[in-house]
C-alpha cells in the first residue's frame, strides 16, 4: 500500500481522508512550537494526519479519537507509512464525557450537524473552563460552521489556499482556516 504526500507534510492513505482537516496538519508542521512538549487530543481524527503531525512536531502525548473503527485502522497504517510507532487511539464518542486534561484539542470539520455542533460547543467550553485547554479548529468553510453561534467566539489564526485538487473535492472552496476557539466566560455550559 502506498500513500500520497499531498504537500501537507504527512503521507496518508487513503489520500481523500486528509482533505477536510489538512489545514491543521499543515499549521502544526509549520509551527511545531504549538504542540512541542504539550499533550494533544485530536478529536475526530479521521486518518490521523493531524495526530501524526503533532507527534512529528514533538508533542509529549497524543491521543487520536474518532468514532469510526475504520479510521482507527487507517491511523495505524498511516503511522507505519510515516515511520512512527502508533499513538493511543480511542474509538468512542468522548463528546459530553468528562473533560480530559489536555493542553491542546484540535478538531476539524465536525460542525456539519446542529446537534453535534451544540454538543461540541458546550463540551469544549467545559474543557477550557476546567483545564484551560487551548482549542484549534480547522474548517473548510462549511455553511453550518460559519452560521453557528460558535463563530462569534473564534479568532482567525491563519488561512491557507487549498490546492486545486482539494478545491474540486470540497465543492469549489478555495481556502481553509485555522481558528482559535475562545469562548467568553459568561456563557452557560450546562
Amino acid at each position: 500500500m502506498k500513500g500520497k504526500n499531498l504537500n501537507w507534510g504527512v503521507t496518508v492513505f487513503p489520500q481523500e481522508s486528509i482533505n477536510k482537516k489538512a489545514v491543521l496538519t499543515r499549521y502544526i508542521l509549520d509551527n511545531p512550537h504549538v504542540v512541542k512538549g504539550r499533550s494533544v487530543l485530536d478529536l475526530g481524527s479521521g486518518c490521523g494526519a493531524t495526530a501524526i503531525a503533532a507527534v512529528m512536531s514533538g508533542a509529549s502525548q497524543v491521543l487520536a479519537n474518532d468514532i469510526d473503527p475504520i479510521a482507527g485502522m487507517a491511523m495505524i497504517l498511516n503511522c507505519e507509512l510515516n515511520h512512527l510507532n502508533p499513538f493511543p487511539i480511542t474509538i468512542k464518542n468522548i463528546i459530553n464525557s468528562e473533560a480530559g486534561n489536555w493542553d491542546l484539542i484540535v478538531l476539524g470539520d465536525m460542525f456539519y450537524d446542529q446537534q453535534l455542533a451544540d454538543g461540541l460547543h458546550h463540551w469544549l467550553q467545559k474543557c477550557i473552563r476546567i483545564h484551560q485547554t487551548e482549542v484549534l479548529i480547522g474548517d473548510p468553510g462549511r455553511h453550518q460552521f460559519l452560521s453557528h453561534s460558535i463563530r462569534s467566539q473564534l479568532h482567525k489564526v491563519i488561512e491557507y489556499s487549498l490546492p486545486e485538487y482539494t478545491r474540486q473535492e470540497n465543492n469549489g472552496l478555495t481556502s481553509s482556516i485555522v481558528w482559535s476557539y475562545q469562548p467568553s466566560n459568561s456563557l452557560d455550559d450546562s
